[in-house]
């Protein structure tokens, strides 16, 4: 532990520390899943399908929010939370602008690691795979079912630059949506994530956690136990 970071504990006026406050939270609260590993398939792609419909079965607060981590190609990270828009049997799948920072990223280092996190349920879902585009018709389709002040703003300017006059912007976007209804950015795209590997973590009040990691090998998948 630093010095410096001894020092400012040591100088703080108040009682409780910041860390002694983290410290004391409480993690999970009310009833968890039972993970029963033994019964888990030979395949992940089917368990996070039904994880995902079993939170959001269960009201889980935005159970489709997801953290996507990328980065550049001399390694520099970037990590964000998303909305996660589909698993199939092979990808798992999110949309965004191929010409803004993630679509940067992936253009030069198409790989990704994906969380999606439910406390409700004491459970995560980590994922690490090779990013690609979908098809076009799916990323158009995803584009034209989100909301008009959505679609507005997603074109109204360049994605994470400064921001500027907003309003008027999305007012002129607004304006190009009313002349034309089905129009679509070329670079809004639909990406998946083919994984390679994915992680099922269960807090379990016995044992504290429970993991279970699938890994890729060759046309097939290979499944372990970790320890917490």
């Amino acid at each position: 532990m630093g010095a410096q970071y001894l020092a400012r504990l040591a100088g703080m006026s108040t009682p409780i520390s910041l860390r002694s406050r983290l410290g004391s939270l409480k993690a999970f609260g009310g009833e968890l899943p039972v993970f029963n590993t033994d019964a888990a398939p030979d395949e992940p792609m089917s368990l996070l399908i039904e994880w995902v419909t079993a939170a959001i079965d269960a009201d889980v607060v935005q159970p489709h929010a997801m953290a996507l981590a990328t980065s550049t190609m001399r390694g520099e990270p970037s990590n964000r939370t998303l909305l996660l828009k589909d698993v199939d049997l092979e990808a798992v799948w999110f949309a965004s602008l191929s010409s803004g920072p993630k679509g940067d990223d992936i253009a030069q280092n198409p790989r990704a690691a994906l969380l999606l996190y439910w406390r409700e349920q004491g459970r995560q879902i980590r994922i690490v795979g090779a990013v690609e585009p979908g098809p076009r018709e799916v990323s158009e389709a995803d584009f034209l079912a989100r909301s008009p002040r959505s679609r507005a703003g997603a074109i109204a300017g360049p994605q994470s630059e400064p921001l500027t006059d907003f309003e008027a912007a999305v007012d002129v976007a607004r304006a190009r949506f009313e002349r034309e209804p089905d129009y679509v950015p070329n670079d809004w795209t639909a990406y998946r994530v083919v994984p390679d590997s994915v992680e099922f973590w269960q807090a379990e009040r016995a044992r504290d956690q429970v993991r279970l990691r699938y890994r890729r090998d060759g046309d097939r998948w290979t499944k372990e136990l970790l320890w917490p």
